[in-house]
């Protein structure tokens, strides 16, 4: 039997409500991504160029800091990992996050939340990220996503 982490990186609660019913739905262990430097309204300013997410968002090298790790990485399988979406892509901290284990093998599954773009191109920006692993197709939903519509998506990418 397959053994799933729900991380999560959630900058206004949004995302971290979705990430909580996730786990329920998969019966997966959960992990808040911290940046070391938690965001306040103005770095999450998007009309600013000059506040951090958007400097963040325009260096595509940039990976903020996190404070704190996942201990046993290698014992799961799938790795479910979500996020608001900034610029039509996942956060940078997304990268730090994954770039800080071996997931060869693993699953990797995106998921976003997102008043209402799309995923844009998440994946491709993912994908250097997480090398070795598979990268399944990410989703957006909507916050109050309940069990049933999470529980679908997770059977129809046969996990």
């Amino acid at each position: 039997m397959s053994k799933s982490l729900v991380a999560y990186f959630s900058a206004s609660g949004v995302t971290a409500k979705l990430a909580k019913a996730l786990a329920a739905a998969v019966g997966g262990d959960l992990h808040e991504i911290q940046p070391v430097h938690p965001y306040t309204a103005a770095d999450l300013d998007w009309m600013d160029k000059n506040s951090r997410s958007s400097v963040e968002m325009n260096d595509k090298s940039c990976r903020p800091a996190i404070a704190n790790k996942v201990s046993n990485m290698e014992e799961y399988d799938i790795v479910y990992i979500g996020f608001p979406i900034w610029w039509y892509v996942a956060p940078r901290i997304v990268q730090t996050f994954l770039e800080a284990y071996d997931l060869k093998g693993k699953t990797v599954v995106p998921f976003a939340t997102s008043g209402s773009s799309g995923m844009g191109n998440t994946n491709e920006e993912l994908e250097p990220s997480c090398p070795g692993a598979v990268l399944k197709e990410g989703r957006r939903f909507k916050a109050s996503a309940g069990e049933a519509e999470l529980k679908g998506w997770i059977k129809g990418l046969g996990l």
